[in-house]
């Protein structure tokens, strides 16, 4: 595991599905400290046209390039569902947060040539892709 978060932590092209405006919120924290650190980071949230003043999408299907790592900072019970489509929309690697595992969705996952993680970004070391680092807060 630890060579898989080593290898996507820094890759600079992310998808935050379940990205929300409300700063208590995971979804709002991880979106805004990769987007900091310099990250390309689209926001998915079916409730927000908006998430801190970017344009969030409904789908990993609606982004204008593929993420490399969808992290998911949903209910479990979406979760095969979005892994699905982020196959479908060319991730390599699918990030769960704590609490968003679902075995099904991990097991379809593995089962189609996706990398899948199972830790909190937030506790990871952050490098910005101009390789300036931090750490996630």
């Amino acid at each position: 595991m630890q060579n898989l978060i080593r290898q996507y932590a820094n890759e600079p092209v992310w998808a935050v599905v379940g990205a929300s405006n409300d700063s208590r919120k995971y979804g709002n924290r991880i979106y805004k400290t990769l987007r900091t650190a310099g990250y390309t980071v689209y926001p998915i949230s079916k409730r927000e046209d908006e998430i801190e003043g970017d344009k969030a999408f409904a789908s990993l299907l609606d982004l204008p390039q593929p993420p490399t790592v969808v992290d998911m900072v949903v209910p479990p019970y979406l979760a095969l569902e979005i892994v699905q489509q982020a196959k479908e929309a060319g991730a390599k690697a699918i990030w769960f947060q704590p609490g968003a595992e679902d075995a099904e969705a991990i097991r379809w996952a593995k089962a189609n040539g996706l990398d899948v993680i199972e830790d909190c970004i937030l506790v990871q070391h952050v490098q910005s892709p101009k390789g300036d680092s931090e750490i996630a807060r």
